[in-house]
């Protein structure tokens, strides 16, 4: 049974670690999408707004450095012929290449329209300073190029990309403010999610542990039941079934110990053998119901009479009982003795077939001595023996006692 309930707390304890598991990873992968859109978010943010306006201002600044000043300059013969054509080829490639990069990054579709007029200014214009170019390169003179047609352009074209930049960056404070209330809103998911997690994680845990505490109760209670069970096996085993004495067995277990104790401090103990005066008589004249009652009433003294937790009552066979107990005095163990005989004679049990007395009667054998290393185990019961012998020769009703467990020395009462 123990084993049963162990296994049932054990599945009960995995199934919490299970849950818990299960939860704590829920929790990690929906926080990892989160941070996952989040990082998107970013990127959108930065890199989908923020990189193409510095790639706008470049193409800006390459127009207006890279060929508006140089075709002033060499209009001027401030620079050579040859400088400004590698200025006009190096910056005509930088811009197509800057264009190119801004026109693949991610686009709303409010944007394309603009952007294709953009891109149709942008090659009108580059077609116009690659005409000049070859102009330049097929000898012709610089003071010739018609600059205020090339800052005509170059002014356009900055009006019209200033403007692409005012939309990318309206795009890139629109995606902040997009990027910002969808973190609130993944903050305040993550934190649902936790909170909802955690909940229920401790209601779990509330029902398994209670779940344990009842078991636990009910484990408690099982045992309790069982000990109570085993004593009643174990008092069955010790107890005679008839009288509720001590048995046979339990009064081997207890005299072995008793004399050790005794022989250990050399105390006083005492051993008494005792019977029923006629009680094969008794039987045959009242019946084993009565016999049986005429037992149960001889046991009842001997449990009133000898009340010390240092005293041992024994039914050691049919109407055979025996009594041990330690630090009491020859005197005192003849007195006990004899109260006993008194008492059992006062309960008046009627016994028309006994010789001893008009009512039940018993007589004990008793040895007293100090036990030392020197005594053996059973003669304490083989005097006792002999001196229930010797109370029966005597009359009946009464008790021999001896103190002397070598030489025998006999007290008659």
């Amino acid at each position: 049974m123990k084993f049963i309930e162990a296994l049932k707390l054990k599945s009960k304890l995995f199934f919490l670690f299970v849950f818990i598991t299960i939860g704590l990873i829920f929790v990690g992968i929906v926080g990892a999408s989160y941070i996952s859109a989040m990082k998107r978010n970013v990127d959108s943010l930065y890199f989908g707004s923020l990189v193409p306006v510095t790639e706008l201002h470049e193409i800006v600044q390459t127009y207006h450095g890279g060929i508006s000043a140089p075709l002033h300059k060499v209009s001027r013969a401030e620079i050579s012929r040859s400088q400004t054509m590698r200025e006009l080829e190096k910056s005509l490639e930088h811009i197509e290449q800057k264009w190119k990069s801004y026109s693949q990054h991610y686009k709303h579709t409010e944007e394309l329209d603009y952007i294709e007029y953009v891109d149709m200014e942008l090659r009108s214009a580059n077609r116009a300073f690659k005409t000049t170019l070859e102009y330049l390169k097929k000898g012709g003179k610089p003071e010739n190029i018609a600059l205020n047609r090339v800052e005509e352009k170059v002014s356009n074209l900055h009006s019209i990309i200033k403007k692409l930049i005012n939309y990318e960056i309206e795009v890139a404070q629109f995606e902040r403010k997009k990027f910002l209330n969808k973190y609130e809103d993944i903050a305040f998911n993550i934190g649902l999610t936790l909170v909802i997690v955690i909940l229920a994680v401790l209601l779990i845990t509330m029902y398994v542990f209670r779940s344990i505490q009842e078991d636990h109760t009910k484990l408690h209670a099982i045992a309790k039941k069982l000990k109570q069970v085993n004593k009643k096996l174990e008092n069955a085993s010790f107890t005679d079934s008839l009288t509720n004495l001590y048995n046979r067995r339990y009064f081997n277990h207890i005299y072995e110990r008793e004399l050790k104790r005794a022989k250990r401090h050399k105390n006083y103990i005492t051993f008494m053998m005792l019977d029923i005066d006629f009680f094969k008589q008794y039987n045959d004249t009242y019946g084993h119901v009565e016999g049986d009652y005429a037992l149960k009433s001889v046991a009842k003294v001997l449990k009133d009479t000898l009340r010390r937790p240092s005293d041992y009552v024994f039914r050691l066979g049919g109407e055979e009982f025996g009594v041990l107990f330690s630090e009491t005095n020859e005197s005192d163990s003849a007195n006990l003795a004899r109260k006993l005989c008194q008492v059992v004679k006062q309960r008046e049990i009627k016994h028309e077939q006994s010789d001893a007395d008009e009512f039940v009667t018993i007589s004990i054998g008793v040895v007293c001595c100090i036990a030392d290393e020197a005594l053996d185990d059973e003669v304490l019961i083989s005097r006792a023996d002999e001196m229930l012998y010797k109370a029966k020769e005597n009359g009946r009703d009464g008790y021999q006692i001896t103190t002397d467990v070598s030489l025998m020395k006999v007290v008659s009462a």
